[in-house]
């Protein structure tokens, strides 16, 4: 699997993370990270990044770390536990494999401030189809 030619694709072709800046940044069979620098669009009422972006950040590392076996994995379920505001100028989030089967797997993803502190935890379960990535 060309790893790098799967991180092109996947930030080339999911929209809603690239309109926002969201992007992967380290891909590795059964990891990967993705950063979001923190703006005007990503943030709430409060001045601080919004859950969604949070979320949306987390589920991009995940669909990176399910996906780097060349199958297309697909969302099942997903919990995200908010620790500490988002601030700062970039949040990173890190998805580490936990289990992967034939057909389902699960990641654990935390997400990091500039200063290396948990934003937020969460769990994500995947489902894995048989169709590969055409690269």
């Amino acid at each position: 699997m060309d790893l790098n030619a799967l991180k092109e694709l996947l930030n080339r072709d999911d929209r809603f993370c690239r309109y926002n800046n969201i992007r992967l940044d380290v891909l590795q069979t059964g990891y990967a990270e993705a950063v979001m620098e923190l703006s005007e669009n990503t943030m709430n009422g409060l001045g601080i990044a919004q859950g969604g972006s949070i979320f949306t950040l987390s589920d991009l590392a995940f669909a990176g770390a399910g996906n780097s076996y060349g199958f297309r994995m697909v969302g099942l379920n997903s919990s995200i536990s908010f620790i500490r505001p988002g601030v700062g100028k970039q949040l990173r989030a890190k998805a580490s494999e936990v289990s992967r089967g034939r057909r389902t797997c699960v990641y654990c993803v935390e997400v990091l401030n500039d200063d290396g502190k948990v934003v937020a935890h969460g769990t994500f379960t995947g489902f894995i189809t048989e169709e590969k990535f055409p690269l």
